[in-house]
């Protein structure tokens, strides 16, 4: 699901700190409320490889308390392949954007990110209908 207001800033603009939420540091990840592995890239980094982040179990966004700084502080944007509205709640309030998308590729997630172009949405995932459910009784 793309975000209708979501602008992408080109490279060489402000700073600009992507969140790709990974299975295996390659693969998007299914649900970023449930990712430990992430890979951070960071317009302004002498590098442009992304820096690999493996969360602890109580920095996972499903288990996060929002007590203290988190790893993926200062991130403006979060690419995923799924998210529950929990989620994208609790990174609206935090002001990042989440990007949904079924591309698979962590790589070429990023890339089309950076280059403005349209990432393929989401298909069907019948795991948000559980994940909706949960979000009810959730302190998110």
């Amino acid at each position: 699901m793309i975000d209708p207001d979501f602008e992408p800033q080109m490279p060489g603009a402000l700073t600009m700190k992507i969140a790709i939420a990974t299975k295996d540091y390659t693969h998007v990840s299914g649900h970023a409320g449930q990712a430990r592995h992430w890979l951070l890239y960071d317009s302004d980094a002498e590098s442009p490889e992304p820096r690999r982040i493996e969360l602890e179990k109580s920095k996972v966004f499903h288990h996060w308390d929002e007590v203290g700084p988190h790893p993926l502080d200062e991130v403006t944007l979060i690419v995923a392949g799924s998210a529950g509205d929990g989620f994208r709640r609790r990174m609206e309030k935090r002001g990042v954007d989440v990007l949904l998308t079924s591309e698979k590729d962590a790589e070429r997630a990023f890339s089309a990110v950076l280059k403005g172009d349209v990432l393929p949405e989401p298909g069907f995932d019948p795991t948000l209908i559980l994940c909706r459910l949960l979000d009810l009784f959730s302190k998110h």
